[in-house]
């Protein structure tokens, strides 16, 4: 027996937005193929120049993404849809803080997710839900 299920996709979205996801979404999907440490290497590069994203622009970006691709609107698409919103986010001179980890209670499941303020944008679960292990947070202004 199947549970039926529709996933909730934003709408409303500016047509240069989704133009703009669309862009990003190859190299994100691109991306989430490759190993952690050259993931981490690629958005460090990313990162560079960017001034910190505020939450209203990671959760415009997050929303974008899910708006143009089922795939990162979906359960299982947290790696493209988290790269994909730091990437759109890199288009406008802003950067999120990137992150994967692991849920904190049982059963363990892994997750990849961007903040911003120390936040999880729309993740809809509390600030400490999950354990970052991987960041590519902001540089700060010293350059580090």
């Amino acid at each position: 027996m199947t549970t039926p299920s529709a996933l909730e996709r934003p709408t409303g979205v500016p047509f240069a937005r989704r133009l703009a996801a669309r862009l990003v979404l190859l190299p994100a999907l691109a991306l989430s193929l490759l190993p952690p440490r050259r993931i981490r290497a690629v958005l460090g590069f990313a990162r560079r120049g960017a001034t910190p994203a505020t939450p209203a622009q990671a959760a415009n970006a997050r929303g974008a993404m899910c708006a143009v691709s089922l795939r990162c609107a979906g359960p299982k698409g947290c790696l493209p849809r988290s790269l994909g919103a730091a990437l759109l986010c890199r288009l406008s001179g802003a950067w999120p803080t990137w992150c994967t980890g692991v849920r904190v209670v049982p059963p363990f499941t892994a997750h990849a997710w961007i903040e911003a303020d120390g936040r999880p944008v729309d993740e809809g679960v509390p600030d400490d839900y999950f354990t970052r292990l991987i960041t590519v947070a902001p540089q700060s202004r010293s350059g580090r």
